[in-house]
């Protein structure tokens, strides 16, 4: 039986708004990365492509950590913004720790997986990031189906489902490949950290007014 005159640990609480701020920083940061990289390759007038990942070549393969920063084109770039403050956003504020480990796993393993099994071809840009974060918040939510989860899953494949048919084959100029390999190391992320975070805890309440002992 529990001592009542020795609680246990309070459960961790917090405010709404102070959680969705936090979930915002990061992705907000990283876009703002992206357009300042973009702004010093205009500025410069060169072309950043050979920074991209160019597949089973060793010129190629500091691309897999360089590639997701160049865009080929403002409109590129722009395309990408959305996806990446959205599904940052979502993916932050419902699993900070799980996100803090899966963003660099997605980025090194999609980039691995294009320089292994690519076509040979400059391949860049962040979308396969998005894809992974994509399939992370929506395989985290099948495997942990706590309310949670649910909602953010079901958000995420109502507002961005539609990405999912990057992973196919279709325009030949879109690296499918960066979307494919997003996805997969998408999945694989979220199945070894799905447990990272407690469920969502409680709201913080407000504190009761003083009462009047006179």
């Amino acid at each position: 039986m529990s001592d009542p005159s020795h609680p246990g640990p309070p459960r961790e609480q917090y405010h709404p708004l102070d959680r969705l701020l936090q979930a915002l920083f990061w992705p907000l940061l990283g876009v703002s990365a992206l357009w300042l990289v973009a702004a010093v390759q205009w500025l410069s007038g060169l072309s950043y492509i050979w920074l991209g990942v160019f597949p089973r070549t060793l010129m190629g393969l500091p691309g897999v950590v360089t590639a997701p920063l160049i865009h080929e084109s403002w409109m590129h770039l722009a395309a990408n913004t959305a996806p990446l403050l959205g599904l940052g956003m979502i993916a932050m504020y419902g699993y900070p720790r799980a996100t803090r480990h899966a963003v660099p796993l997605i980025w090194i393993l999609s980039g691995l997986g294009v320089w292994l099994l690519g076509r040979a071809s400059f391949h860049i840009g962040i979308s396969g990031l998005t894809h992974g974060l994509m399939f992370f918040v929506v395989t985290v939510g099948l495997l942990r189906r706590d309310p949670v989860s649910i909602v953010l899953a079901l958000i995420v494949a109502l507002l961005f489902g539609g990405m999912a048919s990057g992973i196919i084959p279709r325009e030949p100029a879109v690296s499918f490949e960066y979307h494919l390999f997003g996805a997969i190391a998408g999945v694989l992320s979220a199945l070894a950290l799905h447990r990272l975070d407690p469920t969502l805890p409680e709201r913080v309440a407000e504190p009761a007014p003083p009462e009047d002992k006179r």
